[in-house]
This record gives structure tokens, C-alpha cells and sequence, in this order.
């Protein structure tokens, strides 16, 4: 899981606070999967996508600016969604769960659409 990510540090009045990117991708990656419509996370290495390991991580960046964050995550969305209503709930929840738990102020949320999924039918 460790892909050289850094740690993110804020100063609080009893000490510093380090929280790692891994579990602020961890955290958003978890909040884009509960949205509807959303079947997983795109990018990841080749092994990863060949043996359809879930990983909350994958395809999740993060980049500290000044005071706030800018995460950049790619989805895969179910066939039969309507892609700007899904990425703008997946930005909503995003914000508010890295929010939330971190206490860090998200400035933006981008999203890429990496793929679309379809359901498998019972017929061959």
C-alpha cells in the first residue's frame, strides 16, 4: 500500500497531528464506493486489476496546497448513470467524509471517469 506517500502535519495547541495520505485516500476512496452508481475505483497497477483486488487507494491522489487538500480520484461507474450528477455527488461525499475525519479543509475534488461497468446478464 505504501507508494511513497508522505504524512500531512497540522498544528494544534497540545502538538502536531501527522495523518498519512494513505488513509486520506483510504477514507475518500471508502466515500466514493458508498455512492450509487459507483463499482469501484479506477487506475491501480496491472496485477491489481487482472486479479480484481479491491483496493481503497487505488486511484486516489492527493495534493497538499497551501492550508487544504485537492484529491484527485478516478471511478468506474455503472452503465446507465448520468456522469455529472454522479460525479457531483461523489465530490460532495468525498469533502464531507476527508472533512470530517481529518479535520483538514478539502479545497476541491476532481473527478475522472476511468470506465464503465455493465451489469452481467444471466443469458451467455
Amino acid at each position: 500500500m505504501s507508494e511513497g506517500r508522505e504524512y500531512i502535519s497540522r498544528t494544534e495547541e497540545n502538538g502536531d497531528i501527522y495523518i498519512s495520505e494513505d488513509v486520506l485516500a483510504m477514507i475518500a476512496g471508502a466515500a466514493a464506493l458508498e455512492i450509487e452508481g459507483v463499482t469501484g475505483l479506477a487506475g491501480g497497477n496491472l496485477g491489481e486489476q487482472l486479479l480484481g483486488k479491491k483496493s481503497f487507494t487505488r486511484g486516489v491522489l492527493i495534493q497538499r496546497e497551501e492550508d487544504s487538500l485537492v484529491l484527485n480520484i478516478s471511478i468506474m461507474i455503472q452503465y446507465g448513470f448520468a456522469v455529472p450528477e454522479l460525479a457531483r455527488k461523489v465530490q460532495e461525499a468525498v469533502a464531507s467524509s476527508v472533512e470530517a475525519t481529518s479535520g483538514l479543509t478539502v479545497r476541491a475534488v476532481n473527478i475522472r471517469v476511468g470506465g464503465i461497468t455493465f451489469e452481467k446478464s444471466g443469458k451467455q
